[in-house]
């Protein structure tokens, strides 16, 4: 993200009304905007291997899956991002246009520039959604992914899949999203990513 701040602080309907005209995309927090960096190729294959198995996994189950070009609205004054894979199932989400206000499960592709924001004021601002039970950030450089779940007592618990993880007899880890009921290979996840020691031997 890159802020602008050459532009004026914004109502979060002047934003929506803004943005709709732009060629770029722009988060919205606290009356300011920030323009969207592009991802890598490793970034772009993991929210397409995610997005394409959550379609397959919820067709005909009442939800939706969205990728990087839907926003999510925290509440109807923002703050408003843009997740890397979301998915909802509430009814509210069925007919919106414009921004998606009742997830249930929300991914991050981390990179380098963004890490440290999903992982902290992002993730604060998510937590304030209702309908959130699942966030998960997924390393594009190495096989790791972090789950973090909502439990019974309210708190937000941390699951970690990595290889590093995996028991001596196994050569592959599920990771599991609780909230939609979702199993896949950690292998799937990252199916084409090239990593960068590989990239590095060429």
């Amino acid at each position: 993200m890159i802020a602008q701040p050459q532009i004026q602080p914004m109502t979060p309907q002047e934003y929506l009304e803004w943005e709709e005209q732009q060629p770029i995309k722009y988060e919205y927090i606290n009356g300011e905007i920030y323009a969207m960096t592009g991802g890598t190729l490793s970034h772009n294959s993991i929210a397409l291997n995610l997005a394409s198995a959550l379609k397959n996994h919820l067709r005909s189950k009442g939800c939706k899956v969205f990728m990087a070009d839907a926003k999510v609205g925290v509440s109807h004054n923002g703050p408003f991002h843009y997740p890397d894979v979301m998915v909802t199932c509430d009814s509210r989400d069925q007919t919106a246009r414009q921004v998606v206000y009742y997830p249930c499960l929300i991914i991050e592709v981390l990179s380098p520039g963004t890490a440290h924001f999903d992982q902290g004021r992002k993730f604060r601002n998510y937590r304030r959604i209702d309908t959130l039970t699942e966030y998960v950030l997924i390393e594009a450089e190495t096989m790791n992914v972090d789950c973090y779940r909502l439990n019974e007592k309210g708190k937000w618990e941390l699951t970690a899949y990595s290889l590093e993880e995996a028991t001596a007899n196994q050569t592959e880890m599920d990771v599991h999203f609780t909230s939609v009921d979702f199993q896949c290979s950690l292998s799937l996840i990252y199916e084409d990513v090239v990593f960068p020691e590989e990239t590095n031997r060429e």
